[in-house]
């Protein structure tokens, strides 16, 4: 799967994009286009659901990228999540700040902490939703993929980024997750992951 640099920031020519990039410079926040927007693109699917990271607080971010959009009244802010939403132009688009959760044995609701943007990609289902652009300017485009998510495209693979037992722990629908994608997609399941989807399947 060769998709070449100019082919990447072709596709992020867009004024979403921009706009977003200007907000988060003018804001001395780091910010990344990450998960599944950034997996169709390398699978040539489209996508209208954009997830942004910040390094900071995605709320504020996302008011502001509100406010140079012109849809301040559209930003829906989920405070107790630490998430806001915008839509646009037929567009959602999601900001959290990045950040690393922690589960009880009895609950999907994490007990969420401020983090870097690798605690953020680690907190991911699968490597191939953990991949991320860089949308400041001086990194724009730039690849972020410490899990080789992309190899795993290229090998047609669902594998989780941390120890599947941990991953699949903290939220055992992500079993689901992995047979729908490796059924509807026709990619196979890492055997180690797997084998933890055996081992934890009553938690679902």
């Amino acid at each position: 799967m060769t998709i070449s640099q100019d082919e990447i920031l072709s596709h992020l020519n867009n004024n979403v994009f921009k706009v977003i990039s200007q907000t988060a410079d003018e804001m001395n926040l780091e910010c990344y286009l990450i998960g599944g927007y950034v997996r169709d693109f390398f699978l040539y699917r489209p996508s209208n659901d954009i997830d942004v990271v910040a390094i900071g607080s995605g709320i504020d971010l996302a008011k502001s990228v509100g406010r140079n959009l012109g849809v301040k009244k559209d930003v829906t802010v989920f405070k107790h999540f630490g998430t806001a939403q915008i839509k646009y132009k037929g567009y959602d688009i999601e900001f959290v700040g990045a950040r690393k959760e922690s589960y009880s044995q009895d609950s999907r609701k994490p007990a969420v902490e401020e983090g870097t943007l690798e605690d953020d990609q680690k907190r991911r289902d699968f490597t191939i939703n953990a991949m991320a652009f860089c949308l400041n300017s001086n990194r724009f485009g730039e690849l972020i993929d410490p899990f080789n998510g992309m190899q795993d495209l290229e090998n047609l693979i669902i594998r989780t980024p941390l120890n599947p037992d941990i991953t699949f722990s903290d939220d055992p629908l992500r079993m689901m997750r992995a047979v729908r994608f490796a059924s509807q997609w026709g990619f196979d399941i890492y055997p180690d992951t797997f084998d933890a989807i055996k081992r934890n399947a009553e938690r679902i």
